[in-house]
Formats: structure tokens, C-alpha cells, sequence
């Protein structure tokens, strides 16, 4: 692994690109978000909102033209922290600018407790719309997909799918927060339905299985997100990894 990222190449929207990096699954993940509250006292919501504002920035530089201001965004949210994430990207999008459409799968009052706070700032801060069935129906500039994080079980049913299904035959393109809604992080395989996502903001590490050329369809071009995890937490885990400081240059890099 090449630990020197000085001077490494940039693709369109500004971002480094990196090579090399280690995967983690989805047991490992889990072990990287206990250390993280537990040991280094970052908090879930904090590394949310860590996760939804990169969300945020790469949604406008690389599919808004660099501006969120006016254009229309949907966020598919689903009751855990993707659904969390994905929201305060809405936010973040709404307070530079552009009309948000929340998207939910569930009722509010079935969403974890950290996420449905979010749904309440978003709503209370930025006037953003919770829209049924006839709000989508208008045109969208681009999609967010939280709906089904690294957590996945088995194929989604009900809402869920059906809300996938929408956004694949959306022609807005859809940008997944940390994997395409239906992946598996711990086989790296994919369920139907899936998203098709036009990119994949992975978080911290990219999942078991993301690079697999068999899945760029479902992944679309990958990125890894800073939710300020310390490089030195990976060589913690079980087995341990090692990653330099990718993030040195910025918070999103595209992974080649």
C-alpha cells in the first residue's frame, strides 16, 4: 500500500483520487462505530452529520454544477442512520439553496431516535416537505438514497422497495450514502431491488465488495466520506487494517 498521497491526481468536482485502500465488512464497521462513541467519544449524531454534509458537497459538485441553489432534491430516508445521513444532507442542500422533498419509508415515530431528530431539524430549520406518492411526480434534480445502510438482512420489502424501484426509474441520477440501498457489505453481493446509484459516498472505508466490477451498476463511481475516524482505530480492529491519512487533501476522495 502506498502510504504517500502527496500530489495524487484530482477528478471532476475537485476531489483526490486514492488506490489501495482496505475494505471492511460489515462486522467490522459495526466495531469501528462502537470504538468511535465509545472509546473516542465521538457521538453517533456527530458522525452523521460528519456523513451528511460530505453527502452534501459531493451532491453539488459533482451533479448540481456547483450550485444546490434552486435546483430540486429528493432524500429517500429510512429509519436508521442512513436515513439520518441522507437528511442532514438535506439540510445542508436546503440551507444553500435548493427544494428539498423528503421521502420517507416509515412513520416518523418508527425511526430510531437519532434519525427522526434529524427529520425534526430538517423540517423545523429549513421548511423542507415530507412528500407522499404525488410529490413524486415532479422533476428532481438529483436523488439521495438513504434508505438501507451496511446493516442489510435480506432483501426489502414493502416501502422500501417500492421507493427503490422509484428512484431507478427516476431519470434524476441517485447518489447512495455509503452503499447502494440493497448491497450487502458483509458478502458484497446484491439483493433485488437494488439502487442504481450514479455514485457511492462510501463512509470511512470502502465496503466488502463496492470495487467489484460486477456491481458498478448498482455502485456507480466510488468515493469514501470522512466521518473523522482516526487512522490509528483500523489497526484495531479484527484483523487489524491499515490506511494512511487519505483525507489529508480534503473530505471526499474518489476511489480509483
Amino acid at each position: 500500500m502506498n502510504g504517500n498521497i502527496t500530489g495524487i491526481p484530482r477528478v471532476p468536482g475537485g476531489f483526490s483520487e486514492i488506490r489501495d485502500l482496505p475494505e471492511v465488512d460489515t462486522p467490522g464497521m459495526i466495531e469501528v462505530d462502537r470504538l468511535m462513541m465509545e472509546d473516542y467519544r465521538i457521538s453517533l449524531f456527530q458522525m452523521m452529520e460528519n456523513a451528511g454534509r460530505c453527502l452534501a458537497i459531493l451532491a453539488r459538485a459533482a451533479f448540481l454544477k456547483g450550485s444546490a441553489r434552486g435546483k430540486r432534491v429528493a432524500v429517500l430516508a429510512g429509519s436508521g442512520g442512513n436515513g439520518g445521513g441522507a437528511l442532514v444532507a438535506g439540510r445542508r442542500l436546503a440551507t444553500w439553496g435548493a427544494s428539498v422533498q423528503v421521502v420517507p419509508a416509515q412513520q416518523p415515530e418508527a425511526m430510531a431516535d437519532v434519525p427522526r431528530r434529524q427529520l425534526e431539524i430538517l423540517h423545523g430549520l429549513c421548511g423542507a416537505t415530507s412528500a407522499g406518492d404525488d410529490g413524486l411526480y415532479q422533476p428532481f434534480d438529483v436523488i439521495l438514497d438513504g434508505l438501507i445502510g451496511y446493516s442489510l438482512s435480506g432483501a426489502p420489502a414493502g416501502r422500501a422497495a417500492e421507493l427503490i424501484g422509484w428512484a431507478n426509474g427516476n431519470a434524476a441520477p441517485v447518489i447512495a450514502l455509503d452503499v447502494p440501498s440493497d448491497f450487502d457489505a458483509t458478502g458484497g453481493r446484491v439483493f433485488e431491488p437494488a439502487i442504481r446509484a450514479a455514485a457511492t459516498p462510501t463512509i470511512a472505508l470502502p465496503k466488502t465488495g463496492l470495487r467489484d466490477p460486477a456491481h458498478r451498476d448498482h455502485v456507480g463511481a466510488l468515493y469514501c466520506a470522512d466521518i473523522s475516524v482516526p487512522p490509528d482505530l483500523y489497526r484495531r480492529l479484527s484483523p487489524p487494517l491499515t490506511a494512511p491519512p487519505f483525507f489529508a487533501e480534503g473530505d471526499i476522495v474518489r476511489v480509483a
